[in-house]
C-alpha cells in the first residue's frame, strides 16, 4: 500500500507555481515574518517536500495499516505531550515526505483513515470536546475537521454548517464516509451564511469552532489561472470583515463559559491576529485563553512563529516539520 509513497509525491512536482501570487506573498511575508519567510516559502513552493499525516477512523480501525505504518518508521503524534489529549484520537506522520494513498468513497462502507494536514488537528485539540457538549462548527467543509472532533469524544449535538452548495455536497460525503449511522443522528448538517447562525441559535453551544474562509496560502500558490488569482488577491482584503462577522455571530451562538476557537490556513497577519484583536477590542465579554503550553508541548512536531498573543499560535511549514500554515486562537465567553 505505502510503496505508491514515491509516486504520488512526483506527481505532485507537476503543479505550477503562481508567479502573481509569489509576488505579492513575497512582498507581505518578507515583511511579517523576517528571515524565516525563506524557508517557509522554500517548503510551500517545493510539493515534493510535504508531509501527510494519516489520522485513524475509530469507528473503522485499520489495524493492519497501523501496524505498516510502524513498519514504515511513522511515529504517532502528540500522544503523551499534552495533558488534555484524547486517547481515541491516533494520528500517525512520517519525518520525510510523501502521502499513502486516499481511499475512494464507497456508499456503506466506512473510510478507514483520512490523510490531512498535521497543523488542521491543532485547532480541533485546542477546543478540548468532552462527551455530550453540543459543537458547531461553522465552516465545516471539507469536513476533516468535524472528522477528528469525533475522533475526540461523543458530542451530544454537532452542528456542521456550510454555506457553500459545492462545498457542503463534500462535506455531507465525508462524513457519510467516516461516521456510522447512529452517531449520524447526533449530527445536524446545514447551509447557512455562518454570520446568521449567531441570531438563528442563540446561546446555543458549548464549543464553537470558527475555520474561516481565508487565503489558503499553499493552494493559492498553485492557482492556475492567473487572472482568478489576480482577482483572488484584489478581494483579499475583503476576507478580515467576513471573519470578524464569522466570530460575531459564533460569540452569539455560544453560550456563557463557552470555548470559541478560530483558525485559518494562511500567514497572513490581517486575518489572524488582526481579527482577533479586533474581536478582544470589541467585546468585553471575551477572554483570551493561553494556548502557549500547547507551542511548548508540540514544539517536537511543529514549528511556530511569534504572533504576540496568548491566545494565539501560528504554525509555519519547515524542512522536517512541513506543516502549516494554521493560525489558531482560543477564546472564552464570560
Amino acid at each position: 500500500m505505502l510503496t505508491q509513497l514515491k509516486a504520488k509525491s512526483e506527481g505532485k512536482l507537476a503543479k505550477q507555481i503562481c508567479k502573481v501570487v509569489l509576488d505579492h506573498f513575497e512582498k507581505q511575508y518578507s515583511k511579517e515574518l523576517g528571515d524565516a519567510w525563506n524557508t517557509v516559502r522554500e517548503i510551500l513552493t517545493s510539493p515534493s517536500c510535504w508531509q501527510y499525516a494519516v489520522l485513524l477512523n475509530r469507528f473503522n480501525y485499520p489495524f493492519e495499516l497501523e501496524k505498516d505504518l510502524h513498519l514504515k518508521g511513522y511515529h504517532t503524534l502528540f500522544q503523551g505531550s499534552l495533558p488534555n489529549y484524547p486517547k481515541s484520537m491516533k494520528c500517525y506522520l512520517s519525518r520525510t515526505p510523501g502521502r499513502i494513498p486516499s481511499e475512494r468513497h464507497q456508499i456503506g462502507n466506512l473510510k478507514k483513515y483520512y490523510l490531512l494536514n498535521a497543523a488542521s488537528l491543532l485547532p480541533v485539540l485546542a477546543l478540548e470536546l468532552r462527551d455530550g457538549e453540543k459543537v458547531l462548527d461553522l465552516c465545516a467543509a471539507p469536513g476533516g475537521k468535524s472528522i477528528a472532533l469525533l475522533q475526540c469524544a461523543c458530542p451530544g449535538y454537532l452542528h456542521c454548517n456550510e454555506y457553500d452548495s459545492l462545498r457542503l455536497r463534500w462535506l455531507r460525503q465525508t462524513l457519510e464516509s467516516f461516521i456510522p449511522q447512529p452517531l449520524i443522528n447526533v449530527i445536524k448538517v446545514s447551509e447557512l451564511d455562518g454570520r446568521k447562525m449567531g441570531d438563528a441559535q442563540p446561546e446555543m453551544f458549548d464549543k464553537v469552532l470558527v475555520d474561516a474562509p481565508c487565503s489558503n496560502d499553499r493552494s493559492w500558490l498553485f492557482s492556475s489561472d492567473s487572472q482568478k488569482a489576480s482577482c483572488r488577491i484584489s478581494q483579499r482584503r475583503n476576507l478580515p470583515l467576513l471573519q470578524i462577522e464569522l466570530l460575531r455571530s459564533a460569540i452569539k451562538a455560544l453560550r456563557p463559559g463557552g470555548i470559541l476557537v478560530y483558525s485559518t490556513c494562511t500567514l497572513s497577519k490581517a486575518e489572524n491576529q488582526d481579527v482577533i484583536s479586533e474581536i478582544l477590542n470589541s467585546h468585553g465579554n471575551i477572554m483570551p485563553m493561553d494556548v502557549k503550553g500547547i507551542a511548548r508541548t508540540c514544539s517536537h512536531d511543529f514549528t511556530f512563529a511569534p504572533t504576540g498573543q496568548e491566545c494565539g499560535l501560528l504554525v509555519i511549514p519547515d524542512k522536517g516539520k512541513a506543516w502549516g500554515p494554521m493560525y489558531v486562537a482560543k477564546l472564552k465567553k464570560s
